[in-house]
């Protein structure tokens, strides 16, 4: 009768673990192969298909850090960080990938992150954020020796696309881009399984992506224009189509209350040029319809120039003159409406998607965000259209 192995016997239990308290990160954890790897790692890593361990790293490690431990390769995996840093710093981007999956993980309140010997790269601040917004964030904002003071990467990063040394395996890239879809297809398939309720939101709008075609942003923006145009109708304000015929038929119902509100990121990263064309593809689709209420304003830590159009002042959109300029905070639109009593039906934000902080007050209102310049960037709450990757096909 073979010895069972203590170390692979915790990885074990602790997949158990996930499968019964976290049933997405387990489903994904039971595929993977557990292979001990002395010669070359150092903690613990992941090729896609198997999870790399050093016996000495694990030894000390509880069932419940293990459970961390696992969880941290698994989203590697789903962010599919092996094959996203294209020219980036690989240093900084390796703890840019940290800091995202392990604040999914510390907010879902997986395992336990208190690894001794490790302090793990983990700040609130940027919850909800992918690796990519990160990288730009510590790219710009320090230097190397503030880098090395915020914190250790609590797992080995290979590059599999270059030789392997003591038996670390290698990949073409063509069996890279396999090994991403094997991973695709079994998070659509650990999503299912597991339940939306038991799938975190950052991945299942990842799926959403993978599962549903990309439209063009206009026809995004017209669908949710759309959904808010009054349909209600009411005898207080006849149709005088009908008077002709001696019949009394209702006439539209207008509501007081504003039906749609747009936001206009004027940051300076936002050029007066892109505003003024995000304004006439609006007054594009507003043309369509005869009744609709809509408030425009510009802001970057503030709210400027707001004004109200409805169907009898629209050629003044021509006029409208976009402000700001300063640093972004996306909060200041929903202290802004919260202040002024403002309830859209719809709140449309054009932006690059680098707020400084928070991306706005998700209970408030139907958002839809139209990001300019990275179709990487995935808003927490929401709808999301691209602008510039999708504005060829129009």
């Amino acid at each position: 009768m073979s010895q069972v192995d203590p170390i692979i016997d915790k990885i074990i239990v602790a997949r158990v673990g996930l499968l019964l308290r976290h049933p997405f990160f387990g489903n994904m954890a039971t595929r993977l192969k557990i292979q001990e790897a002395e010669e070359w790692c150092n903690t613990a890593a992941t090729d896609g298909r198997s999870i790399y361990f050093n016996r000495k790293f694990f030894e000390p490690l509880s069932t419940k850090q293990i459970e961390f431990v696992i969880a941290h390769e698994i989203l590697h995996n789903v962010f599919d960080h092996m094959t996203r840093r294209e020219g980036r710093d690989p240093a900084i981007f390796n703890i840019a990938c940290d800091y995202t999956v392990n604040g999914q993980i510390v907010r879902d309140g997986i395992g336990d992150h208190n690894i001794d010997g490790i302090k793990i790269f983990h700040d609130a601040k940027y919850y909800g954020m992918g690796a990519e917004e990160i990288y730009d964030k510590i790219f710009d904002e320090m230097d190397e020796q503030q880098l090395n003071q915020l914190g250790q990467l609590l797992d080995d990063h290979i590059d599999w696309g270059k030789e392997g040394k003591d038996g670390r395996p290698q990949y073409s890239k063509d069996e890279l881009k396999k090994i991403r879809d094997e991973i695709r297809e079994a998070t659509i398939q650990a999503a299912n399984a597991a339940g939306t309720g038991n799938t975190p939101a950052s991945v299942q709008r990842m799926i959403k992506e993978f599962t549903e075609p990309k439209m063009n942003w206009r026809e995004i923006l017209r669908q949710q224009i759309q959904s808010v145009i009054r349909s209600d109708f009411t005898f207080m304000r006849p149709n005088r189509k009908g008077w002709h015929m001696s019949a009394i038929l209702p006439g539209t119902n207008v509501e007081e209350t504003i039906d749609i509100c747009v936001s206009i990121d004027m940051s300076g990263s936002i050029s007066d040029a892109q505003a003024k064309d995000f304004l006439s593809e609006i007054k594009g689709i507003m043309e369509e319809y005869r009744e609709f209420n809509i408030k425009i304003w510009c802001f970057d830590t503030k709210v400027y120039n707001e004004q109200s159009f409805d169907g009898y002042n629209i050629e003044e959109f021509d006029e409208y003159e976009p402000m700001g300029g300063g640093g972004t905070d996306f909060d200041a639109n929903w202290n802004y409406m919260k202040e002024h009593d403002i309830v859209p039906k719809k709140f449309i934000m054009f932006t690059d998607g680098y707020p400084w902080d928070s991306w706005g007050d998700p209970d408030y209102c139907d958002t839809v965000f139209v990001i300019h310049g990275n179709d990487k960037i995935v808003p927490p709450f929401g709808e999301v259209a691209y602008y510039e990757a999708l504005k060829e096909t129009a």
